[in-house]
């Protein structure tokens, strides 16, 4: 074969892949039927430690009610800033992302803002607080929450109660084993435990780690061997000491 003739068959053979290559990146970017259409919403909700507060229904629901549930739209005309935005008006969402993936699915991702305590005021009031110390509504929803009864602000729901929630909440042990905090008219603290037929006074609850390392040891050692309804009132006011007063016989 001639120089001229090898050229020209180079230069062919290189056309002609060049028109393959163009041919495959285009198909390859051209969605089918199925993927120009989002044919599946995946809702995934980050666990905290507290249940029951988001589910993803409830996303569904609300996408549905601003008319932007993405299912069954185009996938080009699906807006997922505006899926997000709308998400992160659910006083219960704190992180959301979107995103959609080759397929037609369309993926939400979120984390629930976290509530420790449910507050149950002397003055009416009735609400949620989360980790970070914000207000949340109350809902229709419920869950083995901590609730905070007596005389409740909600400045002192947001610096003091958040607190103490959190740290019980954190605490395996005494999450099971706490069901109530009473705020007296002074703010200070008293405790019901769920076992056992007495009160634990803990004052302002500064040192609650503290104090509440003491009452583990004192359940533990004391009151397993005492008995648990011997008192019905202690007090961990003062560091390093456990104050009991035992129980009227006549009550018992």
């Amino acid at each position: 074969m001639s120089p001229l003739w090898k050229k020209s068959a180079i230069i062919i053979a290189d056309i002609a892949l060049a028109c393959y290559l163009l041919l495959a990146i285009t198909a390859f970017n051209k969605p089918d039927d199925q993927q120009s259409v989002c044919t599946q919403v995946d809702v995934t909700i980050e666990d905290g430690m507290v249940d029951g507060f988001l589910g993803g229904n409830e996303i569904k629901e609300q996408l549905q009610r601003a008319k932007i549930y993405p299912q069954g739209q185009p996938m080009k005309q699906i807006d997922i800033r505006k899926i997000e935005e709308t998400i992160r008006q659910n006083p219960f969402v704190e992180t959301v992302e979107c995103y959609k993936t080759q397929g037609g699915h369309v993926k939400v991702s979120l984390t629930q803002r976290l509530p420790v305590v449910r507050v149950k005021a002397a003055n009416g009031d009735d609400y949620y607080v989360d980790a970070h110390g914000e207000i949340m509504p109350n809902t229709r929803y419920t869950s083995n929450l901590l609730v905070a009864t007596g005389s409740i602000t909600r400045p002192y729901a947001q610096k003091r109660l958040s607190r103490i929630g959190k740290i019980i909440v954190q605490d395996e042990f005494w999450q099971s084993q706490i069901e109530q905090l009473n705020i007296l008219d002074d703010g200070t603290v008293e405790m019901v435990p769920r076992i056992g037929d007495h009160i634990v006074y803990l004052g302002t609850a500064a040192n609650l780690r503290q104090q509440l390392d003491r009452l583990e040891k004192f359940y533990r050692y004391g009151l397993s061997v005492a008995g648990w309804n011997k008192y019905d009132y202690i007090s961990l006011e003062f560091d390093n000491q456990i104050i009991c007063k035992k129980k009227n016989k006549s009550k018992t």
